[in-house]
């Protein structure tokens, strides 16, 4: 018996620890437990330092953190009966434990799965070319559907985010002729631009040339003409002291 002394011991200690990790929980700020007795609810506890029975009592922790599922390219249909492919984030958060805890099972796959399919009941409203240009409304719609749907589970949810669309081909091969006809359209503006910038540059240069060279012409005939009466002058004051002799 002496032999099995210290093996007591340690299983004592080690039964004696459990039992103290299992009734004694440290709850942060950001978490709280659900207490169910027997299979029965019976209080929400925490933050802080809580007090969990054995056997007695069950504890179920849940986080309040703001979490967010990532829900996967989902096909849907719209209005006009274009098929597309979107993926999109759903931010919320846990306000009510209890609910979340009792009300559903899994409360991440409930809010997922119900997300795919009022994604695709809002879609299904709503015509392609409003989807691809009207994306944070559609974010607004979807946000406040799914904060009605999942309340009952003691959630809320906060932010909706479309992260991308993927049109069918036709539709893609279609956006990408308009942006390639909008490029070129572009470019050709750019050039006709330049190109009437260029041509203003050479007129007015041209009619800088003109003015000069009439501005030159005009000093040559007014010199000429000062000239020709200079010399008249001469003339006639030489016709005078011819007289006078």
């Amino acid at each position: 018996m002496d032999g099995f002394g210290p093996v007591i011991g340690v299983g004592l200690v080690l039964l004696l620890v459990y039992i103290v990790l299992s009734v004694f929980r440290v709850i942060k700020e950001y978490e709280r437990v659900v207490i169910l007795q027997l299979g029965k609810f019976k209080s929400v506890r925490g933050p802080g330092f809580v007090i969990v029975i054995p056997v007695l009592e069950q504890a179920v922790k849940v986080d309040l953190r703001e979490k967010f599922l990532d829900i996967p390219a989902q096909t849907a249909i719209t209005k006009d009966n274009a098929s597309i492919n979107i993926d999109f984030l759903v931010y919320y958060r846990i306000t009510d434990p209890s609910r979340a805890v009792l009300k559903v099972e899994n409360v991440e796959r409930a809010s997922a799965n119900i997300a795919t399919t009022t994604l695709r009941a809002v879609i299904g409203d709503i015509e392609l070319d409003d989807v691809l240009s009207k994306r944070e409304q559609i974010n607004d719609v979807l946000r406040v559907k799914l904060d009605e749907a999942t309340e009952r589970w003691g959630l809320k949810v906060t932010t909706v985010e479309i992260r991308e669309i993927e049109p069918p081909r036709d539709i893609l091969d279609a956006m990408n002729r308009q942006m390639s006809a909008e490029r070129d359209r572009r470019a050709n503006v750019t050039r006709a631009e330049g190109e009437r910038e260029a041509a203003i540059t050479r007129a007015e240069g041209e009619k800088r040339a003109s003015i000069l060279e009439a501005e030159g012409f005009r000093e040559s005939e007014i010199a000429r003409a000062e000239g020709a009466r200079q010399a008249q002058l001469l003339r006639a004051q030489g016709y005078a002291a011819a007289l006078k002799a």
